[in-house]
């Protein structure tokens, strides 16, 4: 890898392959820096039924149609194939199998630390990336969210997280889903046919637009943004609670004799207790409840100390040169979907554009008031 370049962008998922071709079009000196072996990979990895939550129509990148119709939900490995056909459409430069250990400035530059994927921190095999901009392309979804007391379950009850989770065939039952959010009604789903399921947690509710309706996909694009009042208060009100559940219905659940139980408070003698006191015995328990963010390797003051998140303005923060994308609600309700993520990438590559631009003048101005 080289060993300057004018904008790194770490992560090379659909945030940053949108990024990425923004830096395209302008001719930008850039690189995307990713540590999966393959573009896509991050997807790969999940459970082997796994379907997007929307549909094909909304799950393409700007400059490439999704290979499938508009109202067919793709599966994990259709997705990823797109997302590696993408980059390479585009000539995307992707450094891959490489790790971000640090990121800090020095003397007005970003310095990037990195190392490949699975080695030692420290390692002689680390070495560093110097950038004039950085766009943490990443999420903000990272590390799973296991509660403590998962440690006081019984050790003969299989536990997985939802990572882990790839079939039916991998588990006995019954089995208990704990987490009943998009990923835990996916996982029950697929369960179902092969065993008994116990669904736990407050159950979200049903989304019941269809996206791939480009008449309500143009009103929540456009609607559903801080920019006026009707955006704000539907903001305002999906960040209360989990979000919808997408696609599998309620009354599909019911019907692959899928089990509602309350929220799972903590343990008894070794096995789960629900929040209405009753206690239930799985052969097979699987965590679903969600990720949490780490940041951790960005030893920059711009993070806020209650959510761990970065200050920003669409993405923009107080750091001049520091950018971020996929965050919660970017700019839009349509910021969390793949199609939705294009404005988000334009919009930060024109700042970043005009940011450049400035500098250029400013250091041509201040060359012309001191002659040599």
């Amino acid at each position: 890898m080289q060993a300057q370049v004018d904008v790194a962008v770490i992560g090379a998922g659909q945030c940053g392959l949108a990024v990425g071709r923004q830096l395209k079009m302008r001719n930008s000196d850039f690189v995307l820096i990713d540590r999966c072996a393959r573009v896509g990979d991050s997807w790969r990895r999940f459970m082997d039924s796994l379907r997007l939550v929307t549909p094909a129509g909304v799950s393409a990148l700007t400059g490439l149609a999704f290979p499938a119709p508009a109202r067919a939900f793709p599966g994990k490995l259709e997705l990823a194939d797109y997302l590696e056909n993408y980059a390479d459409a585009f000539s995307l430069p992707c450094e891959l199998n490489v790790e971000v250990r640090r990121v800090r400035t020095i003397d007005g530059r970003f310095t990037i630390d990195l190392s490949p994927t699975g080695s030692d921190k420290g390692g002689h095999e680390e070495q560093s990336l110097v950038a004039n901009s950085v766009v943490v392309a990443t999420g903000f979804l990272h590390e799973l969210r296991i509660p403590n007391f998962a440690e006081e379950l019984d050790p003969t009850i299989n536990q997985l997280t939802m990572s882990d989770y790839l079939a039916p065939d991998q588990v006995s039952g019954p089995v208990l889903v704990v987490g009943a959010g998009n990923s835990g009604v996916q996982i029950a789903h697929d369960l179902a046919p092969a065993h008994e399921v116990w669904l736990s947690g407050p159950n979200p509710g049903h989304f019941l637009f269809d996206l791939s309706n480009p008449t309500l996909w143009n009103i929540a694009h456009r609607l559903f943004t801080p920019r006026n009042p009707v955006g704000r208060r539907f903001i305002a009100m999906i960040q209360r609670k989990e979000p919808p559940v997408i696609k599998i219905s309620e009354k599909r659940l019911r019907q692959m004799g899928v089990i509602r139980l309350p929220k799972v408070s903590g343990t008894e003698n070794g096995y789960p207790v629900l929040a209405d006191g009753h206690t239930v015995r799985p052969a097979t328990l699987v965590w679903s409840t969600g990720f949490r963010s780490d940041f951790s390797w960005i030893h920059l003051p711009v993070f806020d100390a209650v959510t761990g998140l970065p200050r920003h303005t669409r993405g923009i923060t107080e750091i001049e040169g520091l950018y971020f994308m996929g965050l919660p609600f970017q700019y839009g309700f349509t910021s969390h979907f793949i199609r939705g993520v294009d404005r988000d990438a334009a919009n930060i590559v024109e700042h970043l554009a005009h940011h450049r631009l400035a500098n250029a003048e400013t250091t041509l101005s201040d060359r012309s008031d001191h002659p040599q």
